[in-house]
């Protein structure tokens, strides 16, 4: 491995135009430094279904303007590959950006004109946006400008020395298997520089086929949020309910004042610390609001000095919403992704039929570790329900079959607080969940009840849920993999937990489910999905995911994420009644 790591770093040497990058590596390999060099260039990163995401810094093994270079030679072949040159060329590609910041200059803007000029040197127009967005934009421009393929530099709610580049397909979804494979392949065969980069990519911004459409955009969103998801723009103007909103440090403020906007909501109430972007995230230990009350503690605070009984977060890039409601003791009740999503799931519902759409049509499209609650709403209300693999990427993409069957999709959800409420955007939105649940609190309020209270009143129509999930750092993908063998046990699984009997077994892994006639899963099994994932950049890293059903109706889901270095479990019991 140390002379494969010297040996990248040589070749590395020759193709690096970046002179803080090139000077990092140079002086490793004038020293000598075999050790630093083969965490830099040993193994490299990868193309996964998430795309790219890992540490900045010089090197193959982390996210910079050579591996994004790459990366991108092997997405555009891949297009070429799958629609044809000419109708790439035509349709062209929508690449957008975040705030994330990098000592050696190599920052989120740097990485997307570095994609920017991949696509132009092979002469494919590009809708480069001129300012940083939040991540919904780039699938809705997808679908605006039907573009063959969208590309997003960020790494969402992950730590600050982080990146990632994230791709969307000709539908506005992010790529599921097998296409992350074809990719992967082609970059391999692309990794020599097509042209020279230093000058293009220094100059793309000027070249005809390099377009800004940021503010086409933007108002092309927000016209069409407000147009299919807005339903009491009146009640909305005349509410006096207090908002408060934290973009966490995030590129998201501006964009979700815009969606209030739209939906003529008040203004809501900024936490100051927190609205603008820096990348370093100073106020909060992680930028991610699903972590609880740890970063929505300058949110209370600020709802408290402006009497607001509602908190409002989005994550860094803004795809993601997190709520929270002050209590009648004075505490403050977060709500989680499953809660979330079953409020908006009702809400939309009850939308859709008022202006006369028929149950029958309608859909809702969940992540098996997500609640069954809503599933509980489709069946009694005769809407139809689809459960997914965990991700974005299968729930847009099967959000994208019922459409093509003639279904509308009123909600697709997962519990890690992601939502796509509608057919704006095929991923999930923050910005137009933040819009939308607003304006359902508007209603709730104005009908004096509280968020909380309609939850219960939730619970009561469609059964209780009780949902508990969490994680455990797990920084060796080695060790995950070893610990879910030992669960498996060479198939033969638990059958108890203490005194809990195991009914059911399902491992979406090597596609065995206990309670189907063939023994396989309904589900696609994930264990084509063992590639390496950007962020450890190891070979053996792969989707783990095991579901086990107890004979009391408990269903207790162990995975580990495809995109952080975490071991997640999720478990959730339900009941006829609350003692129950």
């Amino acid at each position: 491995m140390e002379s494969s790591a010297m040996e990248g770093a040589k070749e590395w040497l020759e193709i690096d135009f970046h002179a803080p990058t090139r000077s990092v590596v140079q002086s490793l390999v004038d020293k000598g430094d075999t050790a630093s060099l083969v965490k830099m260039f040993a193994p490299r990163i990868a193309f996964g279904t998430a795309g790219l995401r890992g540490p900045m810094g010089a090197g193959y093994s982390n996210m910079n303007h050579i591996t994004v270079m790459q990366c991108t030679q092997g997405i555009v072949k891949y297009l070429e590959q799958t629609l044809g040159t000419e109708e790439v060329k035509t349709r062209g590609v929508v690449i957008g950006y975040d705030h994330r910041w990098s000592a050696t200059g190599v920052d989120s803007e740097m990485m997307a004109r570095t994609a920017a000029a991949v696509c132009v040197m092979r002469g494919v127009k590009v809708f480069l946006f001129s300012g940083m967005v939040a991540t919904p934009l780039v699938p809705f421009c997808v679908k605006y400008k039907k573009c063959a393929a969208g590309m997003m530099v960020t790494a969402s709610h992950n730590p600050k020395d982080d990146n990632g580049y994230k791709m969307y397909g000709a539908n506005g979804a992010q790529l599921c298997e097998p296409h992350d494979k074809s990719i992967a392949a082609l970059i391999l065969d692309n990794l020599k520089p097509w042209g020279d980069y230093a000058s293009a990519i220094e100059s793309v911004r000027d070249s005809p086929l390099c377009v800004d459409i940021l503010e086409e955009a933007k108002d092309a969103y927000f016209e069409e949020m407000a147009a299919s998801l807005c339903h009491h723009a009146d009640d909305n103007a005349d509410s006096s309910l207090p908002i408060v909103y934290t973009a966490m440090h995030g590129v998201g403020a501006p964009y979700t004042a815009r969606s209030f906007q739209a939906f003529k909501l008040k203004p809501f109430f900024s936490v100051a610390e927190q609205n603008d972007p820096d990348p370093s995230f100073p106020t909060v230990a992680y930028p991610n609001p699903e972590e609880g009350k740890g970063a929505l503690e300058l949110s209370f605070s600020k709802a408290s000095s402006v009497k607001s009984p509602l908190v409002l977060a989005n994550d860094p890039d803004a795809d993601r919403l997190a709520v929270a409601e002050l209590q009648e003791g004075g505490k403050w009740k977060i709500f989680s992704g499953n809660e979330i999503g079953m409020l908006l799931a009702h809400w939309l519902y009850r939308k859709a039929v008022e202006k006369g759409k028929s149950p029958s049509k309608l859909a809702i499209v969940a992540s098996t570790v997500s609640s069954k609650m809503t599933r509980a709403l489709a069946l009694k209300e005769g809407m139809r329900f689809e459960e997914t693999l965990t991700g974005f990427k299968w729930i847009c993409n099967k959000k994208f079959d019922l459409q093509q069957e003639g279904y509308e999709v009123i909600l697709a959800f997962e519990e890690s607080i992601g939502f796509c409420c509608g057919d704006l955007v095929n991923d999930k939105d923050g910005v137009c969940a933040a819009a939308v649940f607003a304006e359902m609190s508007v209603q709730l309020y104005k009908a004096g009840m509280t968020v909380s209270k309609h939850l219960d009143f939730l619970y009561e129509s469609y059964g209780h849920f009780i949902s508990r999930q969490g994680y455990v750092l797990v920084p060796n993908p080695k060790l995950t993999v070893e610990i879910f063998d030992k669960i498996r046990n060479d198939r033969h699984y638990p059958t108890s937990v203490g005194p809990y009997k195991i009914s059911q077994v399902r491992d979406l892994t090597t596609g065995y489910d206990s309670s189907t006639a063939d023994n396989k899963t309904t589900l696609p099994a994930s264990a084509s999905s063992q590639v390496s994932l950007g962020l450890w950049t190891s070979p053996v890293t792969c989707v783990q995911h095991l579901t086990f059903t107890f004979d009391n109706g408990c269903i207790a889901n162990l995975r580990g994420s495809g995109t952080e270095p975490k071991l997640k479990y999720y478990v959730e019991l339900h009941g006829s009644n609350a003692a129950q």
